[in-house]
């Protein structure tokens, strides 16, 4: 901790007329339970910085803006946070919204302090297309800034807490707006990080804001239990208290009272009236060991008989969060289950407080509490994910799906536990072992059982991944993974693929402009090839190539560009290069986009046209398209299919059939028969004799379709068949 250093703040910013005494007051007689006194006026002296820095300014309640930051550092005083986390609440929107510069919280409280208030100031002062844009990238800031110090969420956290305190004095749709992105992400990130006081509380507000009516209901009907459902609640609460003092363990019981917010989405997510969801009766044990947890777990299953299935050891296997603890619903004599909680009072503190018990009671130990150790793991998983991510909002989503508050626990077959949300697969489980092993993934064994990679996964299986050096991941690999560790990696994996395969295409194409110009890349010299990259702020050659495949950059005006002092040679005829056909594979579908005029199949005589945003469109010769097209010859590219082409395209088919019941059955098991995927159909009616059918198909080249359409031919009930 650096002591309190002489004021080098601007005497613009000298201490104003004192805008919140009292609660100023209150924060330091909380402060001074545990902080020493020279941290006090440490915090003190934030303040008045706080004060002058934002004198003059008002919150929309018309309050001054000062008394926002306290509050802030109020929450954060009742969880006992150190001196500069403390600091750094009451000066957060000092670099935001006020002249203070960076360099004088430096001075006067400490680089730590500086870092943490920019860790939770907004990225306001950059231009964004939208607010949506906007709040993904600096959501990003936080979170990096969170991976170098936990405090910077905390302190969010608290801000966000006491803005939905006092949210009513903003309009209806802001309100809305702050109220979904509390629930959606930070009520969730602070479940994450086992917070759970300060979730339930968010949740509650965010709910209230968002659904106000329905909000008002079910908090009604929670206050208003009726009689005897309270005397049995008494009654099953004495009958536990009685059989756990005859174990002789010391304990605390507790009931629980569900929150509107936790009722509202069982009723949804489990289609339950309310009058079922509020029929459970909660308690929760709290005892001073672990072995009491299991004392009291045989004491409450003696009186009560345990429901199938519903014991869950959260001890053995702690949440992703760090929440531990013994999870039970028993069968009451009332016809009501009961659900139990039992942990130990450290548990319950962790539960509680998550990441911040470690600054709330030291003799928790020295080091890491096991929530904040977890919530390490988590926020270095979010930067491997951020690093691969293509943008802020891509990475933003990634964090929605990665908080998921269901789990499914699994074992390596050497018998560690790895946690994962709810319905992943066996290669979500692959990409949580190494990003290596879900990229090279064949198929998993359940339970020494062969499944696929897509096989959803249920807590307690053991699963082991097989592997080919060969394997790739697949775009249709994106459809079935949930976490965002995996779907982070496949999206990362398929866009260096898409760069590669542009970078070929690009150096095919850019090669062909130049052999018109009796040159080629080789021999264009190093110092003309650098200068044009820097004067088009390329970084590197491939960049430039990249630009020519996806239609960024037309090849024959960067060829003319590059040969600029050979200009008087005369173009070669296009005739004499010929040869020099673009050969395409089928790999190159990231691209390569075939035209839907169309639709060129292996076998047709092809050209490619480069269009601005989509790159080359391949065409067939006979296009009616290409007439046009040939008015601008700089832009057509020669193209040919290689020897041998991957994968299937689609063909449109015209059949003419007559008009009655069963036909369209009987066409389709034509072209299934023919081993060909149907991708749409379109049915009209030209008389009442005859009726026309549009089919999209997939075939792998022109033989293929031979085949389907000698197939289809052959069936009495249809007339014509030919390709679109």
């Amino acid at each position: 901790m650096t002591r309190l250093q002489k004021n080098t703040v601007d005497p613009a910013l000298a201490p104003c007329p004192d805008p919140c005494p009292d609660a100023v007051r209150e924060l330091e007689t909380r402060l001074a339970d545990y902080l020493n006194p020279e941290q006090v006026a440490r915090v003190r002296r934030a303040y008045e910085v706080g004060a002058a820095a934002h004198h003059g300014q008002t919150r929309k309640s018309g309050e001054p803006y000062i008394t926002h930051p306290i509050a802030v550092a109020a929450i954060l005083g009742e969880l006992r946070m150190d001196a500069e986390t403390l600091c750094a609440a009451i000066l957060h929107d000092t670099l935001e919204d006020t002249q203070l510069p960076r360099a004088d919280i430096v001075a006067e409280f400490g680089t730590a302090v500086a870092e943490l208030v920019d860790g939770v100031t907004k990225l306001d002062r950059i231009q964004f297309r939208d607010k949506q844009e906007a709040m993904a990238e600096s959501f990003r800031k936080m979170m990096l800034a969170m991976s170098r110090d936990l405090r910077v969420i905390l302190i969010k956290l608290a801000d966000r807490l006491h803005n939905m305190r006092t949210l009513d004095s903003m309009s209806p749709e802001s309100r809305r707006r702050i109220a979904r992105e509390t629930l959606e992400i930070y009520a969730p990130i602070a479940q994450r990080l086992g917070m759970n006081r300060i979730k339930a509380e968010l949740q509650d507000l965010g709910f209230r804001a968002l659904h106000p009516l329905r909000h008002r209901v079910l908090a009604k009907h929670i206050a208003s239990q009726p009689v005897i459902r309270r005397e049995a609640m008494a009654t099953i609460e004495a009958q536990i208290a009685h059989r756990l003092a005859q174990e002789g363990t010391p304990f605390r019981l507790v009931g629980r009272v569900k929150a509107p917010w936790s009722i509202y989405q069982k009723m949804r997510q489990e289609n339950k009236s309310l009058d079922q969801v509020m029929d459970v009766f909660g308690f929760r044990l709290i005892v001073q060991k672990v072995m009491q947890c299991y004392v009291g777990l045989g004491a409450v299953h003696s009186l009560f008989k345990p429901l199938d299935a519903r014991f869950r050891d959260f001890i053995a296997i702690p949440k992703a969060n760090g929440y531990q603890s013994l999870h039970t619903v028993l069968f009451s004599p009332y016809g009501s289950p009961i659900e139990v909680q039992i942990r130990t009072e450290e548990m319950d503190l962790i539960a509680e407080r998550g990441i911040a018990a470690h600054w709330l009671y030291k003799n928790i130990g020295e080091g890491m509490n096991n929530a904040q150790i977890r919530a390490q793991d988590w926020v270095r998983s979010l930067m491997d994910s951020q690093t691969q991510a293509g943008s802020s909002a891509e990475f933003l989503e990634n964090v929605k799906v990665d908080l998921f508050p269901d789990e499914v626990y699994l074992f390596t077959p050497k018998g560690d536990i790895f946690a994962l949300p709810r319905n992943a697969t066996a290669l979500d489980y692959a990409y949580s072992v190494h990003t290596d092993i879900g990229n090279h993934a064949v198929a998993a064994r359940v339970d020494k059982r062969l499944v696929p990679l897509r096989t959803k996964l249920a807590s307690g299986q053991t699963v082991e991944i097989i592997t080919a050096p060969s394997a790739t991941p697949s775009p249709q690999w994106l459809e079935f993974v949930v976490s965002s560790k995996a779907r982070t990696a496949i999206r990362h994996h398929l866009k260096r693929l898409e760069h590669e395969d542009a970078v070929d295409l690009g150096h095919r194409m850019l090669d062909r402009a130049l052999e018109m110009r009796d040159s080629s890349l080789d021999r264009i010299p190093t110092g003309r090839l650098d200068q044009f990259l820097s004067e088009h702020r390329y970084r590197r050659l491939e960049e430039l190539l990249a630009d020519i495949a996806l239609g960024n950059r037309m090849p024959a005006q960067v060829a003319q560009q590059l040969v600029h002092d050979s200009q008087e040679l005369p173009l070669r005829n296009e005739s004499m290069v010929t040869g020099e056909q673009i050969l395409i594979t089928g790999t190159e579908r990231g691209v390569l986009t075939f035209a839907g005029c169309c639709y060129p199949i292996p076998g047709d005589a092809i050209m490619g046209y480069i269009t601005a945003g989509k790159g080359v469109v391949v065409h067939r010769e006979d296009c009616p398209n290409t007439v046009e097209y040939r008015k601008h010859p700089e832009r057509c590219v020669p193209m040919a299919w290689d020897r041998y082409v991957e994968g299937d395209y689609r063909a449109a088919l015209h059949i003419e059939v007559d008009n009655k019941p069963g036909v369209l059955a009987q066409v389709a098991a034509a072209v299934a028969e023919s081993d060909s995927n149907i991708d749409s159909v379109e049915y009209r009616e030209r008389d009442l004799r005859v009726s026309v059918m549009e089919f999209g198909i997939e075939v792998r080249n022109r033989k293929h379709l031979a085949d389907v359409i000698r197939r289809v031919r052959r069936l009495g009930v249809v007339h014509a068949v030919e390709r679109k």
